[in-house]
């Protein structure tokens, strides 16, 4: 190992110091008259070179400073643990730019979408210029708290700049810590009664389906109403997806909104979305119908970028011809629950949005507790519903029975209860 040199950490030579070193460099002619001393005031450089072999230098105001440095970080590139102070100067608007052209060839596009919009609406309007070395932890919790409205945005919010501060700790220790690990969501979670959460009742879907012109009765009241499926999956599906034999429809991709763009997604939500759906007597009326209205191709077209749509495979469609999507369905949708005059807007106090009930989506809500009402096995209703765990199902998807209320009314009155049989 080569011997260390001499004058590591050597001393500065200053124009404001009167030592003759000082002087001898910077005559005091040119770089103006000052007192004259014995000792240097100049600071001390300390020079090592990092495990590539560059040279690097710091500076102290003191020489004991410097060995202690030295020493220090002499000991960190021996074994390994040594990490460059400048790596962690990058802005965090720059470090999310490296950090993005990763993260977003993992995510779905919704997922994706959803991440850069925190990104452009919270974060980086109040941390993008700031260097991930100066982020604190106080400082990221009351940003949480006080500028970010509502509980499920503050949580999306904490999970995108903790995972981007996180890959900044594993490449090479940008930063040694992570400040927002421990950030906490303040917000409350707004709680809905469960009136707000219920699908409408057979009537009040009887209602809602006279409203509807006759074309959109068959997407919703023979399709949707019997298939469970989501807006995005009866959207995307494909003529070559459905068994004719048995009766049933293959789900092996979806259509989604990419900033309202419409574009092809090779897999459903969640890995359970590869899954079979039967039909019922009625659902298959609406693919005859449609196979009538549209004759689809029963090609398989590659998805390629995802926006190539291939509408002419496509089995349901608006009434012009074109794709669907939730925009096109929610429209004659909710006309239609206002006539009907099931329809209810909710004011979110946190977002200032006005929430719709019911939506196209309670479908999925009234196909499942049909199917818990009647007995059907509940990992036989994740199956036919595309969920990773049946207890979900429960949970989440079913709701007490119509009835019941009145049922638990008469038992209170005396009017019914245990009978004995003989």
């Amino acid at each position: 190992m080569a011997r260390r040199p001499a004058n590591n950490p050597r001393q500065v030579r200053s124009r404001t110091c009167g030592c003759a070193e000082c002087v001898e460099k910077y005559p005091p002619a040119e770089h103006g008259s000052r007192k004259a001393r014995r000792d240097c005031v100049g600071s001390w450089q300390a020079r090592y070179r990092d495990p590539t072999g560059a040279q690097k230098a710091k500076n102290f105001a003191k020489k004991s400073d410097a060995d202690a440095f030295l020493d220090k970080v002499r000991t960190e590139v021996r074994e390994r643990r040594y990490r460059d102070p400048a790596r962690g100067l990058i802005r965090l608007d720059a470090w999310w730019e490296i950090f993005w052209k990763i993260e977003q060839k993992e995510g779905r596009i919704t997922t994706n979408n959803r991440k850069t919009g925190i990104w452009r609406k919270y974060v980086c309007p109040k941390w993008g210029g700031y260097r991930l070395v100066d982020l604190e932890y106080m400082a990221l919790q009351a940003w949480l708290s006080n500028d970010v409205p509502g509980f499920d945005s503050q949580k999306k919010a904490k999970e995108l700049i903790v995972a981007l501060l996180d890959e900044a700790v594993r490449d090479g220790e940008r930063i040694t810590v992570n400040p927002a690990a421990n950030l906490r969501i303040t917000a409350q979670r707004i709680k809905k009664h469960p009136d707000d959460l219920k699908p409408p009742t057979e009537v009040q879907y009887n209602l809602i389906h006279a409203a509807l012109p006759v074309y959109w009765q068959v997407i919703f009241r023979d399709f949707a109403h019997e298939t469970g499926m989501r807006p995005g999956e009866y959207a995307g599906l494909r003529d070559h997806c459905i068994n004719d034999e048995e009766r049933v429809a293959y789900i092996k991709e979806i259509l989604v909104l990419d900033g309202g763009r419409l574009v092809r997604q090779a897999a459903p939500k969640t890995s359970a979305g590869f899954r079979t759906v039967p039909f019922t007597d009625r659902a298959w009326s609406a693919v005859l119908f449609m196979r009538s209205k549209w004759n689809p191709a029963r090609t398989r077209s590659a998805i390629g970028d995802g926006y190539d749509l291939h509408v002419e495979e496509l089995l349901l469609r608006g009434p012009r011809g074109a794709a669907l999507n939730l925009n096109n369905l929610r429209r004659p949708w909710r006309l239609a629950t206002v006539q009907a005059g099931v329809a209810r807007e909710v004011l979110n106090p946190v977002t200032n949005r006005t929430d719709h009930w019911p939506d196209v989506y309670h479908y999925r809500d009234r196909v499942t507790s049909k199917l818990h009402q009647a007995g059907v096995p509940e990992a036989d209703a994740q199956a036919m519903l595309g969920h990773d765990r049946a207890g979900k199902v429960t949970w989440v998807y079913t709701h007490e029975s119509e009835g019941a209320r009145e049922g638990v009314r008469a038992a209170l009155n005396g009017e019914r209860g245990l009978r004995v049989v003989s």
